[in-house]
């Protein structure tokens, strides 16, 4: 059943008169705490753990949940935001279009996939009204302030028209516009069913075609201010033509589809105007008291459109959504079919490429990815890669035709699974140091070595000499290295040692090194022309790697990304036995100053011909794929191979 605007608007003040006690709730707590972040503890807990970032958590979020308001006050003082806010609102922006129908009207769409783009059902309530519609991208002003000259796609309702009335969501294919894909051309917008993308109090920002006009954004006074089971409700400056509008929050992810603004209503149910009168019809949209707006929790539209998918083609077509919007949606039959697939195809050890033709694309993971699914793996890389060739006016690459070897369970086995578990959890006052060294006397003689090369190359000195024979006392001895090491990178100082703890374990047992060479052996191609792009201890795996692969294959391009391999004491253990160059064709480094697992890069003074790329990220940022993956330079190496 079709709803309008004014439906819409009345049910969305019916809703926010109904949360009147829980805002109330809200606003104490706001000011008990000293902060405008003030949610479900649950909620605030994801949204600092997602902020933070890692698995093994950082120490603030450890030790937050023992202070109440500290994990309000970590949310709440991310204000200040990167230089690179701005160019990615301005990315993000171009997947964003004025939706023209039939009658003279306007809305807003946004592209969810290469041929995909999300609106409210109020409208395009029905396949006959999107078969009237197109929609246009870069109708907006330019840089120099003039008019842009905007792209019109038709709306092709036969491919697929999927529409709710209920949460006012709407998904329809877009037909290509000379052969070309409007995602092709814009991007768009990866969906994300995970909690933890926005909480109470945080900036709430909005772009769109307000009264059909150029794109604008809204960014300023823009505050969530509650969220229901289905919708958020929150400040920001909209008119109707924003109808299906994508909000976001400061790191540009989708949380909501913006439907309507919430009038003041008095008892009775009236809309009141600004100065407290009835307001009626004839008084104009302007006239109304608009107390807040509304949209639908990406997570539920996700859910419920998914639910509507009736037949294999728009199953299909649905998975432009993104492995990571299919798997925390509660795919459909399908979908789960696509993933079981995948698993027993490869056993958990990896997915090979579709179809499996060269040129190859090979990603290689790093440590701490025990337990996660492959598909969600390669499409986060893959996503990044996408961001990067973007900047360099480069179509994304097909998830699909990336070989994603994956060793994470098998190194969580042999590292022992509790270890992680028990690292974090079991805090009983030693230093980290300690707490994350491996339990042979090899591996933590080579687990110290890393450690105080780290911290060396980072500019540490030992104050005295200590007493090495006794190998307890060398760990319990690593600690003012290690704090170092947090210190110049600022990040946590049992983040670092569980990297290098791992590292450590895998250099110094051939059981291991053998067991995760031949788990990543199964899923390479096993001839042709190979782009290999490795990660953290994948980058360690690679060069090792290097040496085994079958003799048909050629490695044209090496990307290693925050790399240990400046360091002599993991370079004089690896199979090549030293820093010697590998038979690849070109070798990309990307490093970052503040990853401390990149500490001695770049790594040009001790490897030959390799090209090094500075990237500038802060905190644990500074150490993630899908951020070195982002940076034009590197994607752009790899697009000229892949």
């Amino acid at each position: 059943m079709a709803t309008t605007l004014r439906e819409q608007q009345e049910l969305a003040a019916s809703r926010y008169k109904r949360r009147a006690p829980e805002r109330a709730e809200t606003e104490r707590k706001q000011e008990a705490l000293g902060t405008l972040v003030a949610d479900d503890p649950d909620q605030i807990e994801a949204r600092a753990e997602r902020l933070l970032g890692d698995a093994v958590g950082s120490r603030a979020v450890r030790q937050a949940a023992r202070h109440e308001g500290v994990l309000e006050r970590i949310i709440a003082e991310n204000d200040l935001q990167p230089s690179l806010f701005l160019g990615r609102g301005t990315a993000i922006a171009e997947s964003v279009g004025r939706i023209s129908l039939a009658d003279g009207g306007a809305g807003t769409g946004f592209l969810v996939g290469r041929r995909l783009l999300l609106t409210n059902n109020h409208v395009l309530p029905d396949a006959a009204s999107a078969a009237g519609a197109f929609v246009e991208f870069d109708f907006e002003l330019g840089p120099d302030g003039r008019p842009e000259a905007p792209a019109a796609f038709d709306l092709d309702p036969g491919t697929l028209f999927l529409t709710d009335a209920e949460i006012d969501a709407s998904l329809v294919a877009v037909a290509p516009a000379s052969g070309v894909a409007a995602g092709d051309k814009y991007g768009w917008n990866k969906l994300l069913k995970q909690q933890g993308k926005i909480v109470i109090g945080e900036a709430a920002n909005v772009i769109g075609h307000p009264s059909g006009r150029r794109k604008e954004i809204a960014v300023r006074n823009n505050r969530l201010l509650d969220q229901l089971p289905d919708f958020l409700h929150y400040e920001a400056d909209t008119e109707p033509g924003n109808s299906g509008s994508p909000v976001f929050n400061d790191q540009w992810e989708v949380v909501a589809l913006h439907h309507s603004g919430v009038p003041r209503t008095n008892d009775a149910g009236q809309w009141l105007t600004t100065d407290g009168a009835v307001w009626d019809r004839s008084m104009g949209d302007a006239a109304v008291a608009w107390v807040a707006n509304e949209g639908a929790r990406i997570s539920v539209v996700l859910t419920r459109l998914r639910a509507l998918a009736r037949t294999p083609a728009q199953t299909a077509l649905l998975e432009e959504f993104g492995v990571e919007a299919l798997v925390g949606a509660g795919p459909t039959e399908g979908a789960l079919r696509t993933t079981r697939t995948a698993r027993e195809i490869t056993g958990r050890t990896g997915i090979r490429a579709v179809p499996e033709t060269p040129p190859h694309l090979v990603f290689l993971h790093g440590r701490s990815q025990q337990g996660r699914d492959p598909l969600v793996l390669r499409a986060e890389w893959a996503g990044g890669l996408a961001r990067g060739l973007g900047a360099v006016g480069r179509a994304p690459l097909d998830p699909a035709r990336v070989w994603f070897p994956f060793y994470g369970d098998v190194l969580a086995e042999l590292a022992g699974p509790s270890a992680v578990e028990r690292t974090v959890i079991e805090d009983d006052g030693a230093p980290a140091a300690v707490r994350a060294a491996p339990s042979t006397t090899s591996a933590r003689a080579t687990y110290a070595a890393l450690i105080e090369d780290a911290a060396g190359l980072a500019g540490f000195r030992a104050q005295a000499s200590r007493e090495r024979e006794g190998l307890g006392d060398l760990v319990a001895g690593l600690q003012p290295a290690l704090s170092w090491l947090a210190d110049k990178s600022r990040l946590d100082d049992l983040f670092i040692a569980v990297r290098f703890r791992d590292v450590a374990l895998y250099l110094e047992d051939d059981a291991t090194r053998n067991r995760i060479l031949s788990t990543v052996l199964e899923t390479i191609p096993a001839s042709g022309p190979v782009t290999l792009v490795s990660h953290s201890l994948g980058t360690v795996v690679a060069m090792d790697l290097l040496t085994r692969l079958p003799a048909g294959v050629e490695v044209r391009l090496l990307v290693t990304a925050g790399s240990p391999l400046g360091m002599d004491s993991v370079n004089k253990r690896l199979l090549l036995g030293g820093p010697r160059r590998p038979d690849v064709g070109r070798w990309i480094n990307a490093w970052c100053p503040a990853d401390a697992v990149a500490i001695g890069a770049p790594l040009a003074p001790v490897w030959d011909g390799v090209e090094d790329v500075q990237t500038a990220k802060t905190g644990e940022s500074a150490h993630s794929i899908v951020e070195y993956l982002a940076d034009l330079r590197v994607a752009s190496a790899i697009g000229e191979e892949a």
